[in-house]
């Protein structure tokens, strides 16, 4: 009996992995396709919820237009329908492979009851996903909505990738810190604690850090402010260009207002760029000085493997960002700075879980 319910255990676990890791690649096509969606004007291609002008899918409502008929909300344009619609499509099977991991997950509950909580709070995530989703079309690209919709996003993104990474066993690097030696001195042994504790610190400082990056980003975007610094490294050709920064973060506006190309002043706009590129050299300082300090973690394998690809994941994110500029704001580079914007994210997180464990005394 007992080797029956550890051959089921592991039968889950191994199932709810799978499951995981193909969730994860879905979502990060999700939020890959959602900025495309967004930098394409496309967020209102579909002015209902959740399907086109009220049919399934925006063949239905082009052969209505073809037979005369006069759709409400915006002029159709198939185009940006069916972007908006296959955005959708994406989301709804990736909500389904939660449902599945999540329903999996509470089945096995015996077997590991945190994980069944952890999966359960995923579902709870994806749901208000889901209600952000109707809510960034209904309310009309509202920016503060659009950009908790693009957290919510990252968000579920991140909560499947650390599922992913979730481990029963000791860390294989901590095994191989254990038998180093036995002649370390208490000294050493201190040592080697506490600059884990400063690494992880640092790390953890790092994924916050970027995180609130994530989220001015996220702002930018909604408000149409990426085009409001042509050039680098300055702005506008200042280096102090002139700005509102008192209109440019009012977080709640006015309902009923069609947010589609921006409302604010090119001040204000100028205002939530720069910030975003200070924000931009902050996150860069901390991520790099987590990296340093996770590379000096010798006994730490996959710590240091982590690092360097958050380092690699960092160049890339700055060359886009440089680039995006400097050739004016390309749709492919933009919606390649969302993609490299998630990899910082996985990158980071896994950095952050390769350094969640107090090395072990020798």
């Amino acid at each position: 009996m007992a080797e029956r319910y550890q051959r089921h255990s592991a039968a889950a676990a191994a199932w709810i992995r799978k499951l995981t890791l193909a969730a994860v690649l879905l979502a990060f096509g999700v939020v890959v396709l959602g900025a495309y969606v967004r930098l394409t004007a496309a967020g209102l291609g579909c002015p209902d919820w959740p399907g086109c002008y009220g049919h399934v899918t925006p063949i239905g409502a082009e052969r209505s237009v073809a037979d005369g008929a006069v759709l409400p909300g915006a002029p159709f344009n198939a185009t940006k329908a069916w972007h908006e619609m296959i955005h959708r499509y994406a989301a709804s099977t990736l909500g389904f492979i939660i449902l599945l991991i999540a329903a999996t997950a509470i089945a096995a509950r015996r077997e590991s009851t945190a994980r069944a909580r952890y999966a359960s709070v995923l579902l709870a995530v994806v749901v208000l996903q889901g209600t952000l989703g109707m809510l960034t079309v209904t309310w009309q690209l509202k920016p503060s909505i659009v950009t908790l919709h693009l957290l919510g996003g990252m968000t579920t993104l991140a909560l499947l990738w650390w599922l992913w990474m979730w481990r029963r066993e000791v860390d294989p690097d901590r095994r191989a810190s254990a038998s180093i030696g036995q002649s370390i001195s208490f000294a050493s042994v201190h040592a080697r604690s506490r600059a884990w504790v400063w690494a992880r610190r640092l790390a953890i400082l790092g994924l916050v850090v970027l995180a609130c990056q994530i989220a001015l980003g996220g702002w930018t975007s909604s408000n149409y402010a990426a085009i409001a610094c042509p050039d680098f490294p300055t702005c506008q050709g200042s280096w102090w260009p002139t700005m509102d920064f008192r209109d440019a973060f009012v977080i709640w506006r006015p309902l009923g207002i069609d947010y589609q190309g921006g409302v604010l002043s090119d001040p204000a706009r100028a205002a939530i760029h720069f910030t975003h590129r200070l924000g931009a050299l902050v996150t860069t300082c901390v991520l790099i000085a987590a990296v340093v300090a996770a590379l000096r973690q010798r006994d730490r394998v996959r710590a240091r493997i982590a690092a360097v690809v958050v380092l690699l994941a960092l160049a890339a994110q700055l060359t886009i960002g440089i680039s995006m500029v400097l050739k004016g704001f390309p749709l492919w580079l933009a919606t390649a700075h969302n993609a490299g914007a998630a990899f910082a994210l996985l990158s980071v997180l896994a950095l952050v879980h390769s350094l969640r464990m107090r090395p072990l005394p020798s």
